[in-house]
This record gives C-alpha cells, sequence and structure tokens, in this order.
C-alpha cells in the first residue's frame, strides 16, 4: 500500500469553550494516525477488495474520547460486504464481481437473486428448483386479504405495502421468531416466502385501490409474467414477451445497490435482532421517501410538466442552471459519471416503445434534455449524468404501471438485495446499532 497524505493543512477546529483543538489524519502504510490535543492515536486502515481504503474508527471514542462528525453518512461505511461493489467516479456497478451490463444481457431477475442472496449464479438445476419454489408460495393466507380490505382505498401503496410484509410475518410464525440461527436454518424457504409473495401484496394494493377483483395465482408464468398477470388480469390479459422481460430487467436492475438509504435502514432494524419480515416492512417505509424510491416519480412529474408548457426542455435547463428548478433524475449521491443502468434503460426504453408501434413524447423529451446537459459545461464540470430514475419511469409508463406504483416495482426489485444484506448483518459482531451525537442544545441549568 502506497503511502498517502490526505488532509494535509487542515485549518483548525474550534472547541465550545474557545480553545484551539489542532486536528490531523494521515496515513502511513496501513496505518492512520490522528493527532488530537497534543496526542497521537493509531486506527488501523481496512483496504477492500478493489483498493478502497477505510480508517477504522470503532475504537476512537474509548480511546481519544472523541467522535467522528458526519451527517448523512456520506463518508461513513456502516459495514463490510461481499455483495455489491459500486465505484461512482467510474461509472462501475458489479453483483458479487458481474458487471451490471453482463448481467443485464445474460440473465434474468431470478438468476441475478440466487447470485445476490446465495453468491453464485444457479446452474441449471439450482434455477429450476428455484422457479418451482417461488411457484409454490405465490398465494399468501386469506387473512391478509382481510387486512388489505381494512385499509381506506386512498391510501398510498407504499404504506399498504409496508404493513402487509409485517402482517405476512405473522402467518409464518416460524420465520419470524427473532431467532437469527432458526431463521437462517429455514433460508429457502424463507427466501421463497418473500421473493413471491411480494407480487402477490404488491398486486393486492394495485387492485384494491381499483376496485378490481383478487385475480388467482397462475404457477406457469414466469416472475414478471406472473406479477403482471395478477396485476392487470380482468377477464384476460397476456403479457407480450418483450413487456415482460422488459419489466424484468427493471427489478434486474434495482435487485440492489450497496448501502442505500432503504438497505442502510434494513440492516440498523436488523442489527437489534429483529426478523427479516420487520426488516424489510421497514426498509420499505425508507424507499418510500420521494428523494428514494419516488424519485422516478418526480422525474415523470417533471417530464409532464415540460411537455404541457409546449416547448423542448431548453427553457428549463437555463432555469435549472441558475437554481429557478430542479432537473431530476441528473446526478447521484454515488455516481459522478454515467449510471450503467440508465443507460440499459435507455435501450430498452427505445426498444419497447417501437415494439408498441407508439411514441411517448416524455422519452423524446429526456432525450432531449440528456443530449444537451451532455454537452453543457454546467452540467459536466458538476458531474451531473443521468441516473436509473431518468429512464425508468418511461419504461414503467410503457409497461402502463400508474405513477404511484412506480416506487413498489422498485420494492419488489431490491427484495434480494434486501435478503442479502438481511442475511449478511446476522454474520456481524452482533452489535446494535447506535450512531452517537454532538450535542449543541442547553447547558446545565439550574
Amino acid at each position: 500500500l502506497k503511502c498517502a497524505s490526505i488532509l494535509e493543512n487542515r485549518p483548525s477546529e474550534r472547541g465550545s469553550k474557545g480553545n484551539l483543538f489542532p486536528l490531523a489524519l494521515y496515513f502511513i502504510m496501513n496505518t492512520a494516525y490522528l493527532e488530537l490535543n497534543g496526542k497521537r492515536y493509531a486506527l488501523p486502515v481496512l483496504v477492500g477488495t478493489q483498493g478502497e481504503l477505510g480508517v477504522d474508527i470503532r475504537d476512537l471514542r474509548k480511546n481519544a474520547g472523541c467522535v467522528t462528525y458526519d451527517p448523512g453518512y456520506g463518508n461513513t461505511a456502516c459495514c463490510r460486504s461481499a455483495i455489491t461493489f459500486v465505484d461512482g467516479q467510474k461509472g462501475i456497478l458489479r453483483h458479487r464481481g458481474y458487471p451490471i451490463e453482463w448481467l443485464a444481457e445474460h440473465c434474468n431477475f431470478l438468476q441475478v437473486a440466487q447470485l445476490i442472496i446465495y453468491g453464485e449464479l444457479p446452474n441449471a438445476a439450482q434455477y429450476a428448483e428455484f422457479d418451482e419454489r417461488l411457484k409454490a408460495c405465490v398465494a399468501v393466507h386469506d387473512g391478509i386479504f382481510l387486512v388489505a380490505q381494512g385499509v381506506p382505498c386512498a391510501s398510498s401503496p407504499m404504506a399498504v405495502l409496508s404493513a402487509l410484509l409485517s402482517a405476512l410475518g405473522c402467518y409464518h410464525p416460524d420465520l419470524s421468531v427473532n431467532n437469527r440461527e432458526q431463521e437462517l436454518a429455514q433460508l429457502d424457504t424463507l427466501v421463497s416466502v418473500l421473493m413471491s409473495k411480494v407480487r402477490t401484496l404488491a398486486a393486492l394494493c394495485y387492485r384494491k385501490k381499483q376496485g378490481l377483483p383478487l385475480i388467482y395465482p397462475r404457477p406457469d408464468l414466469g416472475y414478471a409474467e406472473h406479477f403482471l398477470h395478477l396485476f392487470f388480469s380482468e377477464s384476460s390479459y397476456e403479457a407480450s414477451p418483450a413487456l415482460a422481460r422488459a419489466l424484468d430487467l427493471i427489478f434486474l436492475l434495482h435487485a440492489d445497490h450497496e448501502q442505500n438509504c432503504s438497505t442502510a435502514t434494513l440492516r440498523m432494524v436488523g442489527s437489534s435482532g429483529s426478523n427479516v419480515f420487520a426488516c424489510v416492512s421497514a426498509a420499505v417505509n425508507a424507499l418510500w421517501g420521494p428523494l428514494h424510491g419516488g424519485a422516478n416519480v418526480r422525474v415523470c412529474q417533471m417530464l409532464e410538466a415540460i411537455h404541457a408548457s409546449g416547448e423542448d426542455g431548453s427553457r428549463f435547463i437555463e432555469a435549472a442552471k441558475s437554481g429557478k428548478a430542479p432537473l431530476v433524475g441528473f446526478g447521484h449521491r454515488v455516481y459522478k459519471n454515467y449510471d450503467p443502468r440508465a443507460q440499459i434503460l435507455k435501450k430498452v426504453c427505445k426498444t419497447l416503445l417501437a415494439q408498441q408501434d407508439k411514441a411517448d413524447p416524455l422519452l423524446e423529451i429526456a432525450q432531449y434534455l440528456e443530449a444537451k446537459a451532455l454537452e453543457d459545461p454546467y452540467f459536466i464540470e458538476r458531474k451531473l449524468y443521468p441516473n436509473v430514475d431518468f429512464y425508468s419511469g418511461i419504461l414503467l409508463r410503457a409497461i402502463g404501471i400508474p405513477l404511484e406504483f412506480f416506487p413498489v416495482i422498485f420494492a419488489i426489485g431490491r427484495m434480494p438485495g434486501w435478503i442479502a444484506n438481511w442475511v449478511e448483518l446476522t454474520q456481524d459482531d452482533g452489535r446494535i446499532s447506535r450512531p452517537r451525537q454532538i450535542y449543541v442544545g442547553q447547558g446545565v441549568r439550574s
């Protein structure tokens, strides 16, 4: 490991009583040293398999009496994980070492789900067994329908999905005992229940909201086709192979994405020993937020507003540059390059719409915005490139998914990543998550 010097010449930090705390942090081989108030503390340096560095501060508070301050945890690693690697500077996304571009071309969602959860791509026999387990688990207990019936029709689909996932654990008491050893011993069953039934619960949310009768499963259908059947069937419905593949690809591209808000929420809830049903229910609530799972909804709303204005988007770009309007779908907390998932979805959008022999004006506006932004110094200097949300909403529109159900589709796709992270956290040191704070309130009062 090459020696590196960081935070050199950093300004001193002023303490609450006015005294100066000179602070320096630098690497020497595999150890970082913190100098604080004239004392020097050695901090181990962790090195990931792709060369990324992390300073281990677990004993910092005990030894130095201080904590780090990192709102939003943008520079804090909460775990060591072998599931997903993201290099935002280079636009790289890999699951268990496989590039997302390769997986999208050669695999379907269930194969990627097995890769993420179990660590390897399945052979033909393993895939067939997995597929059969999921087909056998798609039905839910009648009591779940009663839970859904008691929810007002105007309820948010994500609120209903979270509630139903939590209730699902009640109907599988042997899988939700808050005993990791017992739950992990039945991992295959647990995976089958969640991966399969989340589609049924999502479809139940939609049909309840639309006042449609419930549809019974068809075990002969594939994963995405089965969901479309549960979601859209009335007297008859048959999804085209192109439509099913497009939805399967959306699921695949959302299967996992490192320690995002919902996954980090799942890990925090799971650190208390909570069962996986409680954890995925909490993750759905985190995903519900417009800055996370609702981002592609905001993209479509932005594109619809531009279309309604009758212009091509040029004035909107200028408004975004002046801070008068947000350009949603550009930029990412992690990516400082083109999100590889966005490139895949853009191509699928164009292909599906061409096969359906219809044009979507929102796609035309999106492509125009992208072309203008990618040649504009303002966006180039700030490394604002299209992210996965920029085209996923347009593709979901083409499939026929209503706007408010976009985050629900995201949740179905993210289920394997949530399960894999729950499994991985069970192998951690068992400490409950407990962030610290910098108290800025009143002192002692008499």
